[in-house]
């Protein structure tokens, strides 16, 4: 199989998290705009991306047939129908598929394809589109080339992480979820900024900027959460009045909650053929 860089690739079902991996890949100069295809019920929504130079469609065997990797991105109702809609046109010998899709198991997919066809189960988020997702990887079976490829490709696109497939419904609920969740606790953020006397837009940029370097300590240290949380509470200080304010009014309880409720929701999003 030949490097990733060098082969078409298809992207059936470009809404938000298919459009992000696009806009993430050609921001990394894996690709140029007119080697991926992109794909959706109706062309007219892809203008914008035709303009770009990407190539635009509403034929999803015809994008299958044109590229070697093929991404599908469409939402978990949709699934059997492209699966049924592609078929006759994977190639086992050239095709490597990968599937963003919540909660779709590679068995699930394998068996409307074709049981030779490799595939590999990725879980981005839409940060990907600036170069910053946390994209967690699973496969079964799999061909060493085709995952050297797919990991390429998101190790591009911000880090990545192999894990076991059982935990793939999991990884959406804290990765590919989780990005709102942190951009709502920065809009709470924002927003008591603006209560205690910041404009709305000075109170966004610093709150952003907070979260992101709070984020980067972690990422470049290593450390527990607690152990960076220490340096800043004081004893009798402003850091841990506020720390604990919070936590009697269930901060750390309800994100725990929501996680682990969007994945008890992702687990049944998608109902494979019986």
């Amino acid at each position: 199989m030949t490097s990733s860089t060098d082969r078409r690739l298809a992207i059936l079902g470009a809404g938000n998290i298919g459009i992000a991996i696009a806009r993430g890949l050609v921001s990394a100069k894996l690709y140029e705009p007119g080697r991926i295809t992109l794909t959706r019920r109706h062309e007219a929504t892809l203008q914008e991306f035709k303009q770009q130079g990407y190539s635009v469609g509403v034929d999803n065997a015809e994008a299958v047939r044109s590229s070697a990797m093929i991404i599908l991105a469409v939402t978990p109702q949709q699934l059997n129908g492209l699966l049924a809609e592609i078929r006759a046109a994977i190639d086992v010998k050239r095709h490597a598929v990968v599937s963003v899709v919540s909660g779709a198991s590679i068995s699930a997919i394998r068996a409307e394809l074709g049981n030779d066809v490799p595939i590999v189960r990725a879980m981005p988020n839409t940060a990907i589109a600036i170069g910053e997702s946390m994209t967690c990887i699973a496969v079964d079976g799999v061909q060493e080339d085709a995952v050297r490829d797919v990991v390429r490709i998101f190790d591009a696109l911000g880090r990545t992480l192999l894990i076991s497939e059982d935990q793939m419904v999991p990884a959406t609920a804290l990765c590919a979820c989780g990005i709102a969740f942190f951009l709502r606790a920065i809009r709470a953020a924002s927003q008591g900024g603006i209560e205690i006397g910041f404009h709305a837009g000075d109170a966004l940029l610093m709150a952003a900027q907070t979260a992101k370097g709070a984020a980067s300590l972690l990422a470049k240290s290593n450390q527990h959460p607690e152990s960076e949380v220490d340096k800043v509470t004081t004893p009798q200080g402003c850091t841990i009045s506020g720390l604990n304010q919070m936590e009697h009014h269930g901060f750390s309880s309800a994100l725990i909650r929501g996680i682990v409720t969007s994945a008890e929701k992702a687990a049944v999003l998608y109902a494979p053929k019986k």
